[in-house]
């Protein structure tokens, strides 16, 4: 078992490196250790087959700094939030005993998203019940159940209940982002366009960051949901905008 600080999972390759990836940039350069599981390896995207995806998830995953990177080979598309799917998170979960996960949007664009979000949240909840038994090659798991799970924002503009400051790690947010290159702008490309795939789209990512960034009065950030209240233990930890 390695413990980690923060586990970040994707229902797709390049969900995490979109909604969260510069927030894990900057954990791991605050010497936090990360790790990335992916449930599918988007098998059913208009560009790329799984085979380049899982490349390119692992070159990503490298980018970020992630001490390591898993993929499920969860059906792309067709996953859903039953006893089988829920007990492969668990022991994924008891296996790394994270603090943090982080997850995808509660709801979005695509129907894999917010289908993901459930499973992982309900998973991270059964993770802490003793009674559910799981082992890991032949050796019983430990329960255990993270302190937080928080929802990062993607496609649709959902309402944050806090920002993570990423101006210092944006660029390789998006360089994170671009080692996705059967998904993302590529003006030498012959596959077919599709809603990520256009410069524009790029630049929508950043303009998010930007939204947000302004709202706590910094350059770029990245927005999370918390399924519970957030406690501080002091005022000192907000930071204040400038006016």
């Amino acid at each position: 078992m390695q413990k980690l600080d923060i586990l970040a999972f994707g229902a797709h390759p390049d969900d995490v490196e979109l909604g969260c990836g510069g927030s894990l940039i900057a954990a791991v350069a605050e010497g936090k250790k990360v790790g990335i599981i992916d449930l599918t390896e988007g098998e059913l995207g208009t560009r790329g087959t799984a085979s380049v995806r899982l490349k390119e998830a692992s070159l990503a995953g490298e980018i970020i700094g992630a001490t390591f990177r898993e993929n499920l080979g969860m059906k792309d598309g067709f996953f859903v939030n039953d006893q089988a799917h829920q007990m492969a998170i668990i022991e994924i979960i008891r296996k790394y005993q994270p603090d943090i996960i982080l997850c995808n949007a509660p709801e979005d664009r695509h129907p894999d998203h917010g289908r993901a979000a459930k499973l992982i949240a309900d998973a991270a909840f059964l993770s802490g019940l003793v009674k559910i038994q799981t082992t890991l090659n032949g050796v019983a798991q430990a329960a255990w159940r993270p302190t937080q799970v928080f929802h990062y924002i993607q496609s649709r503009n959902l309402t944050s209940n806090f920002v993570v400051d990423i101006s210092a790690h944006m660029d390789k947010k998006m360089e994170s982002i671009l080692a996705h290159a059967s998904q993302f702008y590529n003006p030498n490309s012959n596959e077919p366009n599709t809603f990520i795939s256009s410069n524009s789209f790029l630049e929508f990512i950043k303009g998010r960051a930007k939204e947000l960034g302004q709202q706590i009065g910094v350059q770029y950030a990245e927005g999370f949901i918390s399924e519970k209240m957030i406690g501080i233990q002091s005022f000192d930890a907000l930071i204040q905008k400038t006016t």
